[in-house]
């Protein structure tokens, strides 16, 4: 190993003995070492209680060993992680893919090796689904499509449906979740609200810095936005900033695709319409408990799903404030 991959490996990893809560597993007293890199834990509060909350159910159980890294939204970093943990000899890898294309051929060498991998959170391109145990996580194709509903929902109460014009504001290029929840807001939007008008899409990378200078350039150029949608609320909050900066919030329907605190709290003050519900916390358990699975023999769905609703201002009181 280079000297050069022995240091992004030691920034980036923390080594935790740590288990899960798992009959199936206890009943066959083996302990399972199970690795995970993480797409990039800094970028935002989504990622960094998914990495709590994935330690803290592997503690529960004594029987399984984690190897928590993170690659910082290094494609490169995330690849040495991969090829590390299978000369570490894992018995499952877990990966959060920085990129759904790029990582394709580091899951191909696990899966040369006999190690299942599962995906978490962002499913890899689907060349590589052969390579892969089971997906866990959301459905970001279907949290797009009720993104799209949502605003539709919001414009024909507003009386507005055959009319509204929408600015879209992307995740990061190339990453998985950003491409499927694109693809399923502009795939459902024409078919509940066909009169309303995608005028543009720009990346904000889910960081809500850059959603805002986003925005504010969508504000000069057109002086006509009925709606936002965000592939997440970070983003969308950031748009929301923009907009009250220029004065122009009034009259702008603001949509997410993954309810942040944020986005939660912007919601109670009545400037941000709706978004979709998704816990970190049962994002992690759930990956942690497929690798269990797989690890165990049981008979695991690949695409592995788990729900995540609608919220808007009309039923917000139904959830619990996100803790991201």
């Amino acid at each position: 190993m280079t000297s050069k991959l022995k240091t992004a490996l030691a920034v980036s990893t923390a080594i935790a003995s740590v288990g899960v809560a798992g009959s199936a597993l206890a009943e066959a007293h083996e302990t399972y070492r199970i690795g995970i890199t993480q797409n990039n834990v800094g970028v935002d509060s989504y990622q960094t209680t998914y990495e709590s909350a994935f330690i803290a159910a592997a503690e529960a159980n004594p029987n399984v060993e984690a190897v928590v890294l993170d690659a910082g939204g290094d494609v490169a970093r995330q690849i040495a992680q991969v090829e590390d943990l299978i000369q570490q000899e894992v018995d499952a890898i877990i990966i959060w893919p920085t990129n759904g294309e790029a990582v394709i051929p580091a899951v191909r060498k696990a899966f040369q090796e006999d190690i299942p991998v599962i995906v978490t959170n962002s499913n890899i391109a689907e060349a590589g689904f052969d390579f892969v145990a089971s997906f866990s996580g959301p459905d970001n194709i279907t949290q797009g499509s009720r993104s799209a509903e949502i605003m539709c929902e919001r414009f024909t109460d507003l009386g507005i449906q055959d009319e509204a014009r929408v600015v879209q504001i992307s995740g990061q290029p190339g990453y998985t979740t950003a491409i499927e929840r694109a693809q399923g807001f502009e795939e459902r939007l024409p078919e509940v609200c066909p009169n309303v008008e995608l005028v543009e899409t720009q990346p904000g990378d889910w960081n809500r810095e850059k959603s805002q200078q986003v925005m504010e350039a969508f504000l000069v150029k057109y002086d006509d936005i009925d709606g936002v949608y965000a592939g997440d609320d970070n983003m969308g909050v950031g748009a929301l900033n923009a907009a009250v900066a220029a004065g122009r919030e009034d009259g702008i329907t603001f949509v997410g695709a993954t309810n942040f605190s944020v986005g939660y709290e912007a919601m109670e003050a009545g400037t941000y319409w709706g978004s979709i519900y998704q816990s970190p916390v049962d994002d992690a358990e759930a990956a942690l408990q497929t690798a269990i699975d797989v690890l165990n023999g049981e008979d695991v769905p690949f695409l592995n799903y788990f729900d995540t609703p609608k919220i808007t201002q009309d039923n917000m009181d139904e959830f619990s404030k996100p803790v991201f």
